[in-house]
């Protein structure tokens, strides 16, 4: 029984557990990380949506030289040669754009909320995958071992065939049967080599590290509902996808605000100091300041405005939509994801008995073989019947834990909080607050 061992067996303290393999993806996951970036980025959003509120301020310099010759009447000449320069600074404060700002600073707020959801959603993806590729390794090492047992097994049986045929017992039919059927099994070892090789593989790149001495995968059944309709409204609740979908929505609908604003009345105030040398005459001096409040009044913009924000008003449609799909899509993965899951509960109960049943039926085959009431053929039969129950069995187990790790996933609720993992849980809030109110500077919060 290698298959019961390997994945249901009891783990060494020093084998890797699917805890700490999910913990190690959760920090090292190139996907994840990236993810996360891509939310500190979009944090920048808020701070650029927020320059509206602040002045603008401009410094300006120039010099030059300028030469000027003069002509009178009686045909003399004047020449003036001025070096004219100066100084200024502007400053604009906008007072009222139509809430433009305002709604702009809504709009990148709700984008940093739906960037945040996603980054959620993605969590759950690497957090799946990493589970189901832990429990492939665990798979396909099982079926590996029995694969080579099963080679171990029918070699020995093609030798006491052998040994039989030499002393008449058997035909050299006997024998081809069990040459060929060892032939097989040796190209069913290789094949599941190969497997496991490639789960191997898909370990490596969503946990980061390679597979040693995986103790076996639980079910994750304390945060399974009872039924499936509470699976469905604790999706329709809390699945992230579903949150950034409706984050979406509303981005969508400030931005038809946005657009309309570019219609209102615009106020602003203009201050401009300015230090001038040589302007009219060698050696002066002028200093000039000016404060003006402008007022523009937009009447007719050539229907852009209009257009914008009609196509705004689209899009909004076109997000309710795609929400809309979404939330069909979490429906069905809910529904589909129980029914696995419920699936693979029975598979294990039949996968046991036929394993049960197979080495029943193997045994006296043997038996009866060694009286010459079985042939040779009928032996390798109940043994490839008794390795395909294990397989199926090794095959079962995998599904139940996969299957319930899947359920979890299609309710929203496959995080490293829910999980427990012993990690530092990345909080995408503490950049957020870091930036969301900087006046200036080039240095990241991290140091970069």
């Amino acid at each position: 029984m290698t298959s019961m061992f390997v994945l249901t067996g009891t783990a060494q303290l020093s084998a890797e557990t699917l805890e700490s393999a999910l913990s190690r993806a959760y920090g090292n996951n190139p996907t994840l990380n990236a993810q996360r970036a891509s939310v500190r980025v979009t944090d920048e959003n808020v701070a650029r949506a927020k320059s509206g509120y602040r002045p603008q301020v401009n410094a300006s310099a120039d010099a030059g030289r300028t030469w000027t010759e003069f002509n009178t009447p009686g045909g003399g000449s004047t020449t003036r040669n001025l070096n004219p320069r100066g100084v200024g600074l502007e400053i604009n404060q906008s007072i009222f754009n139509g809430n433009r700002t305002n709604n702009g600073v809504r709009q990148a707020e709700s984008s940093v909320l739906g960037a945040r959801e996603n980054l959620n959603n993605n969590e759950q993806n690497v957090l799946f995958d990493s589970a189901e590729a832990y429990m492939n390794v665990l798979r396909d090492t099982a079926i590996l071992d029995l694969q080579r047992n099963n080679v171990e097994v029918i070699d020995e049986q093609l030798r006491q065939t052998r040994d039989r045929f030499n002393v008449g017992e058997v035909t050299r039919t006997d024998v081809a049967q069990a040459e060929s059927r060892l032939a097989a099994s040796r190209s069913q070892a290789s094949l599941a080599e190969a497997n496991l090789r490639t789960s191997i593989a898909q370990y490596r790149q969503v946990v980061g590290v390679e597979p040693r001495q995986l103790a076996p995968g639980r079910p994750l059944d304390r945060l399974l509902p009872r039924s499936v309709n509470s699976a469905l409204n604790v999706a329709f609740a809390e699945h992230p996808a579903i949150k950034a979908a409706l984050h979406g929505v509303d981005v969508a609908e400030i931005q038809v605000r946005i657009e309309q604003g570019a219609l209102a009345p615009q106020l602003g105030v203009n201050g401009n100091v300015a230090q001038r040398y040589d302007n009219q005459t060698t050696g002066d001096r002028t200093l000039s300041a000016s404060v003006v409040a402008q007022l523009v009044v937009p009447i007719y913009d050539g229907g852009q405005a209009y257009a914008s924000t009609r196509q705004a008003k689209e899009t909004v449609s076109q997000r309710r939509l795609e929400a809309d799909s979404i939330r069909d899509q979490v429906r069905a993965a809910v529904i589909s994801s129980w029914g696995q899951l419920e699936a693979a509960r029975a598979q294990i109960s039949a996968a046991q008995a036929q394993v049960d049943a197979a080495e029943t039926a193997l045994n006296g085959v043997r038996e009866e073989a060694r009286v010459g009431q079985r042939t040779t053929l009928d032996v390798l039969n109940a043994q490839q019947e008794l390795l395909n129950a294990r397989v199926n069995l090794i095959t079962a187990q995998r599904d139940r834990v996969v299957g319930s790790y899947l359920v979890v996933q299609s309710m929203g609720r496959l995080n490293s909080r829910a999980l427990g993992l012993a990690v530092n849980h990345y909080s995408p809030k503490i950049h957020y607050d870091q930036v969301k109110d900087l006046w200036g500077g080039f240095t990241t919060p991290d140091g970069r």
